[in-house]
């Protein structure tokens, strides 16, 4: 039995997502025809800040990490993005640099599709452009409340709401694989402030620290956490 390629993966991906399942099938076809299969290993860089902007890509297999750098080898982590989901969709757009580091988190297959051969087929299909559209207001959205979030709840609060959303892994208790590093970065704060939260929550049975997981033990205690202000 022949393996699925990248295209294969990427072509039932994109039937799926609700951006592309707006385009006609003859346009989805010519959109997978002109894509370009990529492959990074963990850890590798995607795309960084500046640099130039002329494609949107596609998450077919891995995750992919969205970040800023704040000065001093820190970063602001904005989101990690599994299978499925799309990103650089602004610098497409409007053909200007990257607004942020786009980084594989885990081995990944992308689907490249370049400006020059999606326009054209967005010119063509209203209903999709309406889509896009609303993808990029739900991430601003996403941005505004993270910027609120930061600047009117205390790091409880934001490290508590934060583990709620990010995606766990397993049956049973969420687990989450997230380093106290990563934490800070999302919350905007500081891994020794991140550690002491956590440590406090572990005493009172909220979570568990074990073997480099987090197990959160009572999600409806995170969330009265996470709506105390």
């Amino acid at each position: 039995m022949i393996a699925p390629t990248t295209l294969d993966r990427g072509r039932q991906l994109l039937e799926k997502s609700a951006l592309f399942g707006a385009f006609d099938a003859a346009s989805r076809q010519e959109l997978i025809a002109r894509a370009q299969p990529r492959t990074f290993s963990a850890g590798e860089a995607i795309c960084h800040v500046g640099d130039p902007g002329s494609s949107m890509m596609a998450v077919v297999v891995g995750t992919v990490r969205i970040s800023l750098p704040t000065g001093k080898s820190k970063e602001i982590i904005l989101a990690d993005l599994p299978a499925g989901e799309l990103f650089g969709e602004i610098a497409m757009l409007d053909g200007k640099p990257r607004s942020a580091n786009a980084t594989a988190l885990t081995n990944c297959e992308l689907l490249v599709l370049q400006r020059r051969d999606l326009l054209p087929i967005l010119e063509r299909n209203a209903s999709a452009w309406i889509k896009l559209m609303e993808m990029l207001c739900a991430r601003i959205r996403r941005s505004d409340e993270r910027m609120s979030d930061i600047a009117f709840f205390d790091l409880p609060a934001r490290l508590a709401k934060t583990l709620l959303l990010y995606p766990a892994q397993g049956a049973g208790p969420a687990k989450l694989s997230l380093s106290q590093r990563e934490m800070a970065e999302m919350v905007g704060g500081t891994r020794e402030n991140v550690n002491r939260c956590l440590r406090d929550w572990q005493r009172r049975g909220i979570l568990d620290l074990k073997d480099r997981w987090t197990i959160i033990r009572s999600p409806e205690a995170l969330r009265k956490i996470a709506q105390s202000q």
